[in-house]
Order: structure tokens, then sequence, then C-alpha cells
């Protein structure tokens, strides 16, 4: 019984030694001139066991398994509780623990994330992706225009913190950035 958990470890444990190898070598080389086979050699495996983690070199900094933690813990919440307020809570939770676990990471792959275009273009295909996932949990059936209204709306102001963050070079409480934002959101703006 123990193998299939240590198994499960091991391509945890190889799946994120490739994220950190290619977030380092995108920070020291550049994203254009860092090739799948390099980011391969640094984590000490072959390109093909890259491919076997990550379709493209964008997915080795995009990819990660935060949506699905996001719809759960949105669903966990209470539906009378506002919209706003339960993706709210399911962000400061979610993103919260990452944050906890390693934030240098995080600011990393934020930073590479915004100021790379060709991640940039990919976050927009992420950023629909995950819209779609955040308004599905918040109903039953079919989201409506309404809902994913919201869903983006909710995803701008956490994107809106995550470029603020940067911004400060990290200097700032990504926590508290988003907890400024969401206010905004929910209270409307006040000069």
């Amino acid at each position: 019984m123990a193998e299939p958990h240590w198994r499960e470890r091991k391509k945890a444990q190889t799946r994120q030694r490739l994220q950190e190898q290619a977030s380092r070598l995108f920070i020291e080389r550049g994203y254009d001139a860092t090739t799948v086979e390099q980011i391969a050699a640094a984590a000490g495996v072959s390109h093909m066991t890259f491919f076997r983690y990550f379709p493209t070199k964008e997915d080795a900094v995009l990819s990660d398994s935060y949506d699905p933690l996001l719809v759960a813990a949105i669903q966990a919440r209470p539906r009378s509780e506002h919209p706003v307020v339960r993706i709210h809570a399911a962000v400061r939770e979610g993103l919260g623990a990452i944050y906890a676990a390693d934030r240098e990471a995080l600011l990393v792959r934020v930073r590479l994330t915004l100021r790379t275009p060709a991640l940039r273009a990919r976050l927009w295909e992420n950023q629909v992706a995950t819209r779609e996932l955040l308004a599905g949990a918040l109903v039953d059936g079919e989201p409506d225009f309404a809902t994913r209204i919201l869903a983006s709306a909710c995803l701008a102001t956490l994107t809106s913190a995550l470029e603020e963050w940067v911004a400060t070079d990290g200097s700032a409480e990504l926590p508290h950035l988003i907890d400024d934002a969401f206010a905004v959101l929910r209270e409307g703006w006040r000069p």
C-alpha cells in the first residue's frame, strides 16, 4: 500500500523540481532563451519526462493545482453568502496557504507571468477557463451571464492584487492586497 503513495510523492517532487528549475532558468537566461531540454537537464530528468508533466514550457510556470482547490473551497462556503464573499474567502484560504508555504516562489512565478509576453498571452487563456470554473462553482447548472460577470470581476480583482504585489516587488503583503481589492469590489470605489 505504501508503493502508490511513494510514487505520487515522487511525481509531485519531480513536478516541483521542474517548475523550480524552469523559473530559475527563465530568470537567469530569459524565457525565450531557455529550452525544455535545459530545464529537464537542470532538474535531472530527460526532456521526455518534462513533457509527461507539462505539455509546453509555459505550463511549467502557469500550471498549478489551485483552480480545483478554489472551486472546492467556493462550494464549501454557505450558499447564503454573497458570491463575492464566497470567492474572496476561497481565494484568501487557497492563495494564503500557497503564500505561506513558499512566498518567494509564488512571487517569482507571478512576476514571470506578468513580465513575459508568451506567458501573459497564455494567462488570458487560463483566466477564461478559471472564470468558467468560478462561475460554475457559484451555481447549480449552467452559469448565466450575470454569474459569469461576477466571476470575471472577482478574477480581475485577484489579478489586480497580484499585479500590485509584483509592482511593490513583494514588499506588500499579498493577503492584505487581496483583502483590500475585494473590499473595493464589495463596497465600491471611494475617492
